[in-house]
């Protein structure tokens, strides 16, 4: 291994023990070419590699570091917690003070289930949803990613308004045959879609603002028309809140929507990442009367050894603490918006067509003239340039997602400097693009 550097050693030694070295795919550099970084350590906006090489962190562990990483008032809370004990199988105060936390922030919520993880999440909602609604249909969108559970695991067919074909070897078609896959921001799919099977369809499962296609907003008359549907139809609406929960705003993307459709909220909401801190949790939600179908109240059976881990929501509820303070999501959305700006203008004088979008402390960016409004349009965006300014930024210190298709996360940490310094290194990329 000689001439090898310490994550190339690393990488190595990985995929004889680990399928493709890492343990989710992302990681794995493939899309983007190159030896994923092995992170030793992680400060304030940083981390640092196993050769010692610092870099300004875009991911954020994938969204739950809004605070940064190793915030004291979040490594006190966990340091204490895990001195009182790491597991227990059994129930705990702070279990119940997350739960009051998360309602109080987000008023569609009136009760709450903690799970270990996003999929978990996901999966247990639309069981909840079936079970709730006597139904078997769900609709999802083409683009949106709600965890691995199989039944998600799903793409669409040919022609409108299809049911979905997996997208996963070890799926088999009839787990997915309850599965109808739309384009998203496509109201005619819709409408379609609730005028041939309304009365079949459980729930409608959504992210509001797509992380998985980078950034992708559902439109204002999208969502409108999404909850009309759901509400004339009987189906629930079930907003996928993992990655925008407490990240895009205080109340969730749902508390943006909700300024702009009157009385709009969903019925059901699936949350994650930001509400753990950095700790495997998650959580999914809704009215009273749907959550008590869930066991030991109703028939709808979900359990979780783990769930509503001491630690894991000892650094949730200091997390929380933290972004409920006064300013917190004015402050962080600058940072944001003045780097997307920057971006923009530094794309824009280096003639790449480029186009980005963020709210609260979430980002995402295109090499296409616009905004894209879905997942083909999506797909549209250029890979083999996105790939040039990954490694340009990279070999200059900026981790930003080794995809082209995930959105980026600033943190309250990210410094002025640090932006500077991205944008500094993203005018030298831009200009050899």
């Amino acid at each position: 291994m000689a001439g090898m550097d310490h994550n190339d050693v690393l990488f190595s030694r990985a995929r004889a023990v680990i399928p493709g070295g890492v343990n989710s795919p992302v990681r794995a550099f493939r899309a983007v070419g190159g030896t994923p970084r092995f992170v030793q350590r992680a400060q304030g906006p940083h981390f640092w590699d196993a050769d010692g090489r610092r870099y300004i962190d875009y991911i954020g562990s994938w969204g739950p570091m809004i605070l940064g990483h190793g915030h004291p008032a979040v490594l006190e809370a966990v340091q204490k917690a895990a001195l009182d004990g790491f597991s227990f199988g059994a129930p705990t105060e702070r279990e119940i003070e997350l739960a009051e936390a998360i309602i109080a922030l987000v008023p569609s919520l009136e009760m709450v289930r903690l799970v270990s993880s996003g999929t978990e999440a996901g999966m247990s909602a639309i069981r909840l949803a079936r079970g709730a609604t006597g139904r078997k249909t769900i609709v999802k969108f083409e683009g949106c990613y709600h965890g691995h559970a199989d039944a998600l695991l799903v793409k669409a067919g040919s022609g409108l308004a299809t049911f979905g074909n997996p997208t996963s070897a070890g799926v088999p078609p009839e787990v997915v045959q309850h599965t109808m896959v739309l384009e998203y921001n496509n109201l005619a799919q819709i409408e379609a879609a609730f005028a041939e099977h309304g009365a079949d369809i459980a729930c409608v499962i959504i992210e509001p603002i797509a992380g998985n296609m980078n950034f992708v907003r559902a439109s204002v008359p999208f969502m409108a028309r999404c909850r009309e549907l759901c509400s004339r139809h009987g189906a629930l609406l079930v907003f996928d809140e993992v990655m925008t929960g407490f990240r895009v705003a205080l109340g969730g993307a749902q508390s943006v929507y909700a300024g702009l459709i009157p009385g709009f909220e969903p019925d059901m909401t699936v949350m994650g990442k930001v509400i753990g801190g950095g700790m495997p949790l998650a959580a999914f939600g809704g009215k009273r009367a749907v959550m008590e179908q869930l066991a030991p109240l109703g028939p709808v059976y979900q359990a979780g050894t783990l769930s509503g881990n001491p630690v894991a929501t000892a650094c949730g509820l200091a997390t929380l603490a933290e972004i409920r303070k006064p300013g917190f999501f004015d402050a962080l959305s600058a940072k944001t918006r003045a780097l997307v700006n920057g971006l923009t203008a530094e794309a824009e004088s280096a003639g790449v067509p480029f186009a980005a979008d963020c709210e609260g402390g979430m980002f995402g960016f295109f090499l296409l003239p616009g905004l894209p409004q879905n997942y083909a349009a999506v797909m549209k965006s250029d890979g083999a340039r996105f790939n040039t300014l990954f490694h340009g930024l990279l070999d200059r210190g900026v981790y930003i997602a080794p995809a082209l298709y995930e959105a980026g996360f600033v943190s309250a940490a990210h410094t002025d400097e640090d932006i500077a310094a991205t944008l500094a290194a993203a005018r030298e990329v831009f200009a050899a693009l």
